[in-house]
């Protein structure tokens, strides 16, 4: 092995009574740490003009969204809301592929549809996320309309938790310095407890508070030596915003029964298609490459494929749109272990081989832990989601639109063809 690229720094506090320090990592806005973490980081930088083809980056795009609707194909079986970032879940999971050999490597990709190969999917990666930060500057010119939104915010971060004296490799740690901006944070994890919660302030303090407790209890134990994590936060104004005033009572059709729902209503210019009965609608916010699509199935067939969705969106063109859509807030937690067996990653859970990460192998994933937040408003939208990966050892007539029955819906990002999340509202 060459000389070891990587160097372990130790936090301390900064003055007498603080209850932490904030530690400065490549690609990543610090954070308050607890007393004495130590900090073990690759000395190369993140790399911040990653080369990737177009024809890769198209490539990324769709096997994002195969992973996205095989993950709904699963976890719609469970009735109810459901909300879900794949972007979140698949970028947490790459972490971990990074260190994946053999046949738990083969499945993973398989699973993850990672078709690219390590280099170029972790380049993908790395661009896809310098890609979504530059979001922000991006906003259509303001105006002086009052209906005009202006705020938008987008953040991606990662970052991995190793357990104190584990060995893992400098060109893991590579990996993740370039391609993720990640440093190792290093707990002891035989205090499960307290690292435990480490981890979940660090995701809750990524995530504006919306992500709590990401880690159940139990979830830490002293046989962890890896824990991968993943935070993204999003909150954004429409780009024409709904007018309060004609926000108005209404009923929503849920599959066990009418509920009343605030009903929001809007009369305005928006892209839209219909094919074979499934209706779609896209809400730009005020990053204009990024939008909400709304998904109408038919009546009694709240189901969508991905060559659907793709039908759907390429078919999207201008019409005069009368639009009534409930207001929604809800959280969905998905521990992700028997979804992703159930799609063929079954080796990373067993008999897995990660020795890409120490040299030896002996971890296998023991869960991977999912939460997400959503809230819709007449203003725009405000969601975040978390994962975390713990290894153990071992034109046109005016069309009217109403979202008053269970719908699908995708916070997508039209440039890199990503969908950031995904989710059900079965009952506002």
């Amino acid at each position: 092995m060459r000389t070891p690229s990587w160097i372990v720094l130790s936090l301390v506090c900064c003055s007498a009574g603080s209850v932490g320090c904030v530690g400065t990592r490549t690609g990543n806005p610090g954070a308050l740490l607890p007393d004495g973490v130590e900090l073990a980081q690759s000395e190369l930088a993140r790399i911040t003009d990653p080369k990737l083809s177009a024809a890769d980056s198209t490539t990324f795009g769709a096997d994002n969204r195969k992973l996205a609707f095989d993950l709904y194909g699963e976890l719609s079986k469970t009735p109810g809301n459901l909300f879900y970032s794949p972007y979140s879940i698949s970028t947490a999971l790459a972490m971990t592929y990074a260190g994946a050999r053999g046949e738990t490597a083969t499945e993973m990709a398989e699973t993850l549809h990672f078709s690219l190969g390590q280099e170029t999917l972790h380049t993908a990666f790395n661009a896809t996320d310098v890609a979504l930060n530059k979001r922000k500057s991006e906003l259509s010119p303001s105006s002086e309309q009052p209906q005009t939104g202006t705020g938008f915010e987008l953040t991606l971060v990662n970052q991995a938790w190793g357990q104190r004296g584990y060995s893992f490799l400098d060109s893991y740690l590579d990996v993740l310095a370039q391609n993720y901006g990640a440093g190792l944070f290093l707990l002891d994890f035989g205090q499960s407890e307290q690292a435990r919660t480490t981890i979940n302030s660090w995701v809750q303090e990524q995530t504006k508070d919306r992500i709590k407790n990401l880690l159940p209890p139990n979830s830490i134990s002293g046989r962890t030596a890896l824990v991968l994590t993943n935070a993204i936060y999003f909150k954004a104004s429409w780009q024409q915003k709904f007018d309060k005033s004609r926000t108005a009572p209404g009923t929503f059709h849920a599959d066990t029964g009418d509920v009343s729902v605030d009903m929001m209503h809007h009369d305005t210019k928006l892209r839209y298609a219909a094919i074979g009965g499934t209706q779609m609608l896209s809400l730009p916010y005020v990053s204009t490459n990024v939008s909400m699509l709304l998904v109408l199935p038919p009546q009694g067939e709240p189901t969508l494929d991905v060559a659907t969705f793709h039908a759907l969106q390429t078919a999207l063109s201008e019409h005069t749109v009368q639009l009534s859509l409930p207001k929604w807030r809800f959280e969905s937690e998905n521990p992700l272990k028997s979804t992703l067996m159930a799609l063929g990653m079954e080796a990373a859970f067993g008999a897995a081989d990660f020795s890409g990460m120490d040299g030896h192998g002996g971890l296998a994933i023991s869960e991977v832990y999912h939460k997400a937040f959503v809230a819709v408003d007449e203003e725009g939208t405000e969601a975040a989601a978390a994962t975390a990966v713990a290894l153990d050892e071992s034109a046109s007539l005016p069309v009217t639109i109403d979202f008053d029955r269970p719908f699908l819906f995708a916070i997508y990002d039209n440039p890199t063809g990503q969908i950031l999340f995904f989710g059900r509202v079965a009952k506002p």
